[in-house]
């Protein structure tokens, strides 16, 4: 599970952006961690106004998930590292810093990068409660842990632009393996967090194979390995599950085999989804592109969400609202909340305009963020916000749009208003 994530000079993040996901109060929604002597919120929702920098949070965790696994493979000539565009900051370091419970075991994760080079990146775990490294670097001057030989081989292969991290992921070691699998499990749903392309994987597919039936001499094979037969059935019961909670009129899902030619004229098997629909007695299959945004939406979400509830993983969801209805927005947070469809710890991390959700969150887990004149990103818990004078029963949504906790669009311009003829 996620305990904290912080950033700075990243995008709009100018300052230190602190997201803790430790509760504030016990109670039977937050999940317990007795070494760490404090309990963890299964979900986190951003409010604020428009360019006010609720994506950049998210965004940022997405980058280093993102570095971690592609620094090799892409980081060539140039680390796309996105400092904040204003005075000295481009040419500074951005820095991270991601702490990760695996196993009841606390980790840390610690990065400096630049441009043109890894300044300073470090893996602390506390098993026994007090922090002990497993590697460290400065430069290219890398430092291990005594009897972590097994990834000793990552000295030859550091350079400026490569991440120890993503080097070590090339030896079977399981201390370090289980911080990059914890990491890597962390999946992206709604608006496209990484501007060069979609992070990070085709969410389309992840679903697909929930529902695709099993080959003739067999079951397809997952990411994980080959799917038991009743497994996949209990894993498919629990899709369509999800789906007809929607209120879609979906009654079931086929997938639909087209033979196509690859660009290097090779034959490629295209699966595409029809959902078909259930009116009185007639059941008919719409083709995928002619169904609603919402109920494409909803479809695809389906994968990632039933992935990390099964795995205990990170659900980050850029605007959660802009396609669903709030009802199903609520239901999709409650799935997250509760023990009995959430047994293992998944997280959910979401942004959002729609203010009738701060009514099914607690105070700890809202946060907020307003712009700065200098252009930055001011973020703050809502607990941190107003302390004391923010209870369990307060009715946040009203309390938010009154303006008294600030992150609102301020609108109070006669000069627009007037050019706009609102006014006289």
């Amino acid at each position: 599970m996620l305990i904290r994530f912080e950033v700075e000079n990243f995008r709009s993040i100018h300052e230190p952006a602190e997201l803790s996901m430790v509760a504030i109060d016990d109670r039977v929604e937050a999940r317990s961690f007795p070494k760490f002597a404090a309990s963890l919120v299964p979900v986190a929702g951003i409010f604020g106004p428009n360019a006010s920098g609720k994506s950049n949070m998210l965004a940022a965790l997405a980058w280093l998930r993102s570095a971690v696994q592609n620094s090799l493979r892409s980081w060539d000539d140039e680390i796309p590292v996105e400092p904040f565009a204003f005075g000295d900051a481009r040419d500074r370091d951005s820095s991270f810093a991601l702490e990760l419970e695996i196993d009841g075991i606390r980790f840390e994760y610690l990065l400096d990068v630049g441009r043109h080079r890894v300044s300073y990146e470090a893996l602390f775990h506390y098993p026994e409660g007090r922090r002990r490294r497993i590697f460290e670097r400065e430069g290219n001057d890398l430092t291990l842990q005594r009897g972590l030989g097994a990834v000793s081989g990552t000295r030859a292969l550091l350079t400026d632009r490569s991440l120890a991290l993503s080097i070590m992921r090339r030896f079977d070691e399981p201390t370090t393996s289980a911080f990059t699998q914890a990491l890597l499990r962390t999946s992206a749903l709604g608006k496209p967090l990484d501007r060069s392309r979609r992070f990070p994987i085709t969410r389309l597919h992840s679903t697909l194979q929930l529902f695709d039936a099993p080959a003739e001499d067999g079951f397809l094979d997952a990411e994980d390995g080959p799917v038991d037969e009743s497994e996949w059935r209990t894993t498919r019961r629990e899709a369509m599950a999800l789906l007809r909670l929607a209120d879609l009129g979906v009654a079931d899902v086929v997938i639909e085999e087209t033979r196509i030619e690859s660009s290097r004229g090779e034959p490629v098997v295209r699966r595409t989804p029809k959902l078909v629909h259930l009116a009185d007695a007639d059941r008919l299959p719409f083709e995928y592109h002619d169904e609603s945004a919402g109920t494409q939406t909803w479809f695809e979400l389906i994968g990632p969400v039933l992935s990390a509830l099964r795995d205990g993983s990170i659900v980050l969801f850029d605007e959660l609202d802009a396609s669903l209805h709030p009802t199903l927005t609520a239901q999709l947070i409650k799935l997250f909340t509760l023990n009995s469809s959430n047994p293992h710890g998944a997280q959910l991390l979401f942004t959002s305009h729609d203010t009738n959700l701060l009514n099914h969150l607690n105070r700890d887990e809202v946060w907020l963020t307003e712009k700065t004149p200098a252009g930055s990103t001011r973020f703050a818990a809502l607990s941190d916000f107003a302390g004391e004078r923010v209870r369990r029963s307060a009715n946040l949504e009203s309390s938010y749009l009154s303006g008294r906790f600030g992150a609102l669009p301020d609108v109070s311009h006669p000069e627009f208003l007037r050019d706009l003829g609102l006014i006289g």
